[in-house]
């Protein structure tokens, strides 16, 4: 009888387990890059399925992300740790004094890694010390905790939280310091990203769809883009290799503002989460 009800109780415990519904973070990076950008973003919230907002708090637009993120006080937010200003036509400088970090005209190098477009303009190219970047995410993190108080998480622009073993170490270290968390996988989550060609806003909705189809119940997923909009100053904002910028992050707000989108994520039961109700 013992035996039968430990059954009884597991099959149950199981079956609730294969029906929670598979549970996805949105999050729309680089706020603060563009006026564009910072519109998209808060539109992609508002109106469409975007769950977490990353700020760059050296970025020239972050004092209006700063107001349109107290405007809307619900959004989760993290802080998108940068050391590098990668757009030709518009650049942005260290909020410290971190002279291993700064190219000759003071700016952050356009790149973290090599890229054979940027020949020795990435950060790992030149003599970057990691006094300096500690010294930089200090001030980073603690003029966006001055301006943003409810800073969840932090999260790494292009990659500069992985570049090595000791800066990983020191972000763990500075976001036990602050109290923030870290990017979630550690927690279980998954990455996913389009299923299928994504260049226009119509191949988005549809490989974001087919990603979405995918989700498994019981699971965590985490889905990264940088909504924008099609407007002649984010036509202007371009690198060498990624030209296309405006089109393709117009794309990322025609998807997450899609009604069909919006309908398909209610009609499979996904959950939509934040990083805070990931942590809680």
């Amino acid at each position: 009888m013992k035996r039968l009800i430990y059954f009884l109780a597991l099959l149950s415990t199981n079956t609730v387990f294969a029906q929670s519904p598979p549970r996805l973070i949105v999050r729309g990076d680089d706020m603060g890059y563009a006026q564009g950008g910072n519109e998209a973003l808060v539109k992609c919230y508002k109106e469409g399925i975007e769950t977490s907002i990353e700020v760059l708090v050296p970025s020239p637009w972050f004092p209006e992300a700063v107001s349109l993120l107290a405007e809307n006080s619900s959004v989760d937010v993290g802080i998108h740790l940068t050391l590098s200003s990668e757009w030709d036509n518009i650049k942005w400088r260290p909020v410290s004094d971190c002279p291993s970090l700064k190219d000759a005209d003071g700016y952050f190098y356009p790149m973290i890694f090599p890229n054979k477009n940027y020949p020795k303009r990435s950060v790992v190219e030149n003599n970057w010390q990691l006094a300096d970047v500690e010294k930089e995410f200090r001030a980073q993190i603690e003029l966006g905790l001055k301006k943003i108080p409810r800073l969840s998480h932090i999260s790494g622009h292009m990659g500069c939280t992985s570049m090595g073993d000791d800066v990983k170490a020191l972000v763990k270290k500075l976001a036990k310091e602050y109290k923030l968390d870290i990017m979630p996988n550690e927690l279980g989550v998954l990455n996913v990203s389009y299923v299928g060609a994504h260049a226009t806003s119509e191949e988005k909705i549809a490989s974001f769809t087919k990603m979405l189809e995918s989700l498994e119940s019981g699971k965590t997923y985490l889905f990264v883009d940088h909504p924008g909009l099609n407007t002649p100053e984010l036509r202007a904002i371009h690198h060498i290799g990624y030209e296309q910028v405006a089109i393709d992050r117009q794309g990322v707000t025609d998807c997450w503002t899609n009604p069909k989108v919006k309908a398909f994520i209610k009609t499979k039961g996904i959950q939509l989460i934040s990083y805070k109700d990931l942590i809680k």
